[in-house]
């Protein structure tokens, strides 16, 4: 079986879970109304677009309550001040969108696996990512919580997934030959191939399927041709 044909399995991709309804806010918008969409809309954090809908950074809670963190309170300059403490400082004296967003705006597309932005996230530590169309304009938003959904998906379309993509088209499996169990995500192959390369080639696509916790493989091979022949192996002269 040739593995490149992995490539063209259909798993969930970010444009299958994000947002499309995005709420955002313009360079000049003032803090006040920052917040009024923030709870208006009922979200944590909103894009900051200019006239092209390209995303110019992220303006978040965390960016907001720098300013309720130092009300009140006497200002205070130190001689040596570290980075963190400076553009904390200088958010709890931003008025406007374009001073307290964080920028520039760690982004994804709609064609990036859920794999792939979940790495992104860890890697960059944040909480959402934009997503930008080919043009770099803002099409929708995902967050921790949206790249989650995919394990909503029953265990009913799971099999189907496995049977009908894996089984059927990329490995054309015939009929009866391996049986697909899924319970909460977790799947259990079984049955019997000619070959051990199908045997693991089959678990590991298994894995990729959307939704898919785990992956126990019980498949039997008739063959190991994972390791040389060694009555094809030429001596070394």
């Amino acid at each position: 079986m040739d593995e490149e044909r992995e490539v063209v399995m259909r798993t969930w991709q970010v444009g299958d879970v994000m947002t499309r309804d995005v709420a955002t806010v313009e360079e000049r918008t003032p803090y006040r109304e920052i917040v009024d969409v923030l709870l208006r809309r009922g979200v944590s954090a909103v894009p900051v677009v200019d006239g092209f809908r390209r995303v110019l950074g992220v303006v978040s809670e965390a960016d907001l309550l720098h300013k309720i963190e130092s009300a009140g309170e006497p200002e205070q300059r130190r001689i040596f001040e570290s980075r963190r403490r400076r553009g904390a400082r200088g958010k709890a004296e931003a008025l406007l969108a374009r001073d307290l967003m964080t920028a520039p705006p760690v982004t994804t597309y709609p064609q990036a696996t859920l794999p792939a932005a979940a790495r992104l996230l860890n890697r960059e530590q944040v909480k959402r990512l934009p997503v930008l169309d080919d043009l770099g304009r803002l099409v929708g938003i995902v967050n921790r919580g949206d790249l989650l959904r995919v394990h909503l998906r029953s265990d009913a379309e799971i099999r189907e997934d496995i049977v009908q993509e894996v089984l059927r088209r990329v490995l054309a499996v015939r009929d009866g030959l391996v049986t697909v169990q899924v319970r909460d995500g977790e799947v259990t192959l079984a049955g019997r191939l000619d070959r051990r390369s199908a045997v693991d080639l089959a678990g590991r696509l298994a894995a990729q399927v959307s939704g898919v916790v785990l992956v126990s493989n019980a498949i039997e091979y008739e063959a190991d041709d994972t390791v040389p022949d060694p009555a094809q192996v030429m001596p070394v002269a």
